[in-house]
């Protein structure tokens, strides 16, 4: 199967996408693109295609996180290690608590582009380009940094990368090990009442393991995890570049991570970014917000998945707190009563974004559990599986959306706000909201 050229795409019409001034710099950085190795590998995005259709089966639950916007500066041993950790403390409460099995997908080693609401932003009456990520152009506010500049995308390549190798050896090389669950339990959080809850779950997993052990019971899947890496499919010169045809199936496949999405605002059922990946044989996402109706839905699944395949499809619902319970019913109905196989997952975030009196943008924590509770109340009247939970977090200790069992307030924002984006949940809010969640699972 071949793919439309890139010529072809931009003439599809594509929103989102940077105004490059040098149309040289961006062929050079697209051929440079085109040589490197894949990042993942179709059989892996295949296997992860196949835990998804566990998902929409109502057999498992897929847990999907990360930052909002991951940075160049970012790519450390410690913060990698950290939001791995947090994603990992959130998937062994939620398979010990809710006994189901957690598909883990970071949203990192590619979430390096953003869309925005406007193309300018202005401060102090000075208006240059909008940042739209570490894959566009640069964060710090003068007109040098805010040229788009195509040598960015072979900059996100190195660094997902990076990332990847760090990942990997993470989760082979012991660190995911289960044995390991009090170790994932660093000190801010072991204080607080959330941080003692997961003491406890980690003493029951750990007499469980002895317990085991004893009777000569020693598994690989104690040892190690299996995690896919996942972003928005945005810059499509990044994303063109980084499709290649498989060598065992002749397929194409986007090789810049196991699982990649649309975002709201690039669904156009006649555009760029729905044709680039109707074409590849990754398990995709869409993001699905309040104006999306079940007619726009099943237009899309019939679109990207035709052959209505387990497992390719996932539809990622961001409709804020207050229009989930209203809104989300009817599309659930609408798309099940046809048939379409797809996995519903929440992103509890999105829908939830205020910008508070000290002017930084945030989230109420009880909106985001609000939301992800009005998922599971619509899933369960309809008798549907609630899939999953795709959530901005990060593993560390800052302040940036309001609320929780530490009771962060509008005031505490700019103690630690580190986010080049959108408010992200810290490590205590995360693992705050995985007890929830296990909570509602149990009851799903």
């Amino acid at each position: 199967m071949s793919i439309p050229d890139l010529a072809t795409l931009h003439a599809l019409g594509a929103a989102q996408q940077p105004t490059y001034p040098d149309s040289a710099a961006v062929d050079s950085a697209v051929a440079k693109l085109r040589t490197l190795p894949p990042l993942v590998f179709a059989g892996e995005c295949d296997e992860l295609k196949d835990k998804i259709a566990a998902v929409s089966r109502g057999e498992a639950f897929l847990l999907q996180g990360g930052d909002c916007a991951e940075t160049f500066a970012g790519v450390t041993a410690d913060n990698v290690r950290n939001k791995l950790r947090v994603l990992l403390q959130m998937a062994v409460v939620l398979t010990y608590a809710a006994s189901v099995p957690v598909v883990k997908v970071g949203r990192l080693a590619g979430q390096y582009a953003k869309p925005r609401s406007s193309d300018l932003e202005t401060r102090d009456g000075v208006t240059l380009p909008a940042y739209r990520g570490d894959a566009v152009n640069g964060f710090d506010f003068t007109p040098e940094a805010r040229v788009p500049d195509p040598q960015r995308l072979v900059d996100v390549y190195n660094s997902s990368a990076a990332t990847l190798n760090l990942i990997r050896a993470f989760v082979t090389g012991g660190y995911a090990d289960l044995r390991q669950v009090h170790t994932w339990n660093t000190d801010f959080v072991k204080e607080s009442p959330v941080g003692q809850r997961y003491e406890a779950v980690a003493s029951e997993i750990e007499r469980a393991l002895t317990f085991m052990s004893a009777i000569g019971a020693d598994p690989v899947e104690f040892h190690r995890v299996d995690f896919h890496s996942s972003h928005e499919a945005l810059v499509l010169e990044y994303e063109h570049a980084m499709t290649r045809i498989d060598s065992r199936t002749q397929m194409p496949y986007d090789v810049s991570g196991h699982m990649v999405w649309i975002g709201e605002r690039t669904r156009q059922l006649d555009q760029a970014h729905v044709e680039l990946l109707s074409h590849i044989r990754n398990p995709i996402g869409v993001k699905l917000g309040p104006t999306t109706s079940p007619d726009d839905a099943l237009a899309l699944a019939s679109r990207l998945n035709p052959l209505n395949e387990p497992g390719r499809l996932t539809f990622i619902t961001r409709f804020g707190a207050g229009r989930i319970r209203d809104g989300l019913p009817d599309l659930v109905e609408k798309v099940t009563a046809e048939g379409v196989e797809v996995a519903w997952v929440c992103d509890p975030m999105h829908g939830n974004t205020f910008e508070a009196s000290s002017g930084y943008k945030t989230r109420r924590f009880d909106d985001v559990i609000d939301e992800v509770q009005g998922f599971f109340d619509v899933h369960r009247s309809l008798g549907t599986w609630p899939g999953g939970l795709h959530v901005e977090l990060t593993g560390d200790d800052v302040t940036e959306c309001v609320g929780g069992g530490e009771d962060l307030l509008e005031v505490d924002l700019g103690n630690r706000y580190e986010s080049v984006c959108d408010p992200r949940l810290n490590r205590v809010q995360s693992l705050e909201l995985a007890f929830l969640v296990a909570e509602m699972l149990r009851k799903a």
